[in-house]
């Protein structure tokens, strides 16, 4: 990856300082609530407001204009209108400031004149070697430096970093994904893209040591070949999942309206994703639920996948598998014989799912289950409850508890030990043990079918990385 981008695009993500231009005291302007954001969130760098009118902005210092700042700026966050935007984008040209994130919107997405005042402010913005997100965007937020200038709370540190042409739809979306607990390492709102585009992100979030696994939302490709191009190579490295609005002929139309975006014919879209080895997703929750696997768990071998799992859990597990072409193969005689000894008295011989009946086994025989599953060499994933506080095989609370901690202490180690991929369902809510597969890195889900698309993802990306080294080779 270029390393031209990784300088550039550090001044957006972590800047020593930041000028917010159009700066308010009133929090209902965006002025307003991307300052209160910035000092809101643990952002050490400095801070400087930017308006003619006002002397002091939510105890900070405010300054006239960028050229009256006494220090340096490294990135400008502009709310101005879009009328503004040519004039103000050459004083910090003059000012030597090197990034920018455009909130303003009124530009190319509302017709002729819009046009062209975002030519010119690219043109502008270019003759300085200044790099730009937007316009007409949301914010961002960069884990680096922990600096929030998205009208949301701030995220916690994670490894997923959230691209998304949508700004309002990827406030949504990153408010989704934090109540369930993934956190983000970036969350851009690219808007227009009227400068940098989907790939420079993609060039840049390659080689970001906070991310690991990059998700966009997209509603139409600018610089199409560039994309697919970047795209091939960046998905060597790291997994990219994408969601695409206006795949009908209605969000199609909504498109360009809204971002200024073509989104282009459904067939052609499809192929450059399975040629450029993105994985693609059709609702937006998916995102998050893959990604969190991705970051988290080993990439299977094959997609073989072994499932613990009572009843109709099972069997759904078993079917959304199949419906995302992921094999459980059933077991070896052998192997049946060994998992039946470990089983309760009444299940069944397990040919794949493995079936308490409806015993609640306890943690230490459902882990010792488990760890067998993942012993053998024709398995290369495992779907399993989570063990729960209510699994114990007797004895007093404490050495229940001591049982079900050690189990999951046990569980929490098996991918490591094996290579191998583990996703749990979690049937009834424990503190003690989501936190410790949390930190462990085991994902946790609440459904069958979400468990089935986490393997799925694993095994996808498997698959294109080994088609990736083919190639290579």
């Amino acid at each position: 990856m270029s390393q031209d981008i990784t300088r550039q695009l550090d001044s957006i993500f972590k800047p020593e300082s930041i000028a917010v231009i159009g700066a308010s005291r009133n929090l209902t302007k965006w002025g307003g609530r991307i300052l209160s954001q910035a000092l809101s969130s643990d952002y050490r760098g400095r801070i400087y407001p930017v308006n003619p009118k006002e002397k002091n902005i939510l105890g900070v210092k405010a300054y006239p204009g960028v050229q009256d700042i006494p220090g340096s700026v490294e990135l400008a966050v502009f709310t101005v209108p879009a009328a503004q935007m040519p004039t103000v984008m050459a004083d910090c040209v003059k000012k030597g400031v090197k990034g920018g994130v455009i909130i303003s919107a009124d530009f190319a997405e509302t017709g002729d004149e819009g046009k062209r005042l975002e030519e010119e402010t690219v043109r502008i913005a270019r003759s300085g070697g200044l790099r730009f997100v937007g316009p007409n965007g949301n914010g961002i937020w960069t884990s680096a430096v922990r600096l929030n200038l998205a009208p949301f709370p701030t995220p916690m540190n994670g490894p997923i970093a959230f691209v998304s042409q949508s700004g309002s739809f990827g406030g949504m979306a990153s408010r989704a994904a934090m109540a369930q607990g993934f956190g983000l390492s970036k969350f851009i709102s690219i808007g227009n893209q009227a400068d940098l585009n989907a790939a420079d992100y993609l060039e840049y979030l390659a080689g970001d040591d906070d991310t690991k696994v990059i998700a966009l939302y997209m509603e139409g490709i600018k610089d199409g070949r560039r994309f697919f191009q970047t795209a091939r190579e960046v998905t060597r490295i790291k997994p990219v999942l994408i969601y695409k609005g206006g795949s009908s002929n209605l969000g199609a139309r909504a498109t360009l309206t809204h971002t200024a975006s073509i989104a282009g014919t459904e067939a052609v879209f499809s192929a450059m994703c399975h040629q450029a080895g993105l994985i693609r997703v059709h609702e937006v929750g998916h995102l998050f639920i893959m990604a969190e696997a991705l970051a988290y768990q080993p990439l299977p071998r094959g997609k073989r996948v072994a499932v613990v799992g009572n009843g109709g859990q099972g069997v759904a597990i078993m079917d959304f598998l199949a419906a995302l072409g992921v094999d459980a193969p059933e077991f070896q005689p052998e192997d049946k014989l060994k998992l039946k000894a470990i089983l309760p008295p009444h299940a069944p011989v397990p040919n794949n799912p493995v079936d308490f009946a409806g015993a609640n086994p306890g943690a230490r025989d459902e882990v010792t289950v488990i760890e067998a599953l993942a012993s053998l060499d024709y398995i290369d994933g495992i779907i399993t409850n989570a063990p729960s506080e209510m699994s114990f095989s007797g004895g007093s609370l404490a050495e229940q508890k001591k049982e079900i901690l050690t189990a999951v202490d046990v569980l929490a180690n098996l991918p490591k030990k094996y290579g191998k991929p583990v996703i749990t369902q979690l049937w009834h809510l424990s503190d003690t043990v989501s936190e410790i597969l949390r930190f462990a890195r085991i994902p946790m889900y609440y459904t069958p079918e979400d468990c089935a698309r986490a393997m799925f993802a694993l095994v996808k990306y498997a698959e294109i990385k080994s088609a990736g080294n083919e190639n290579r080779g």
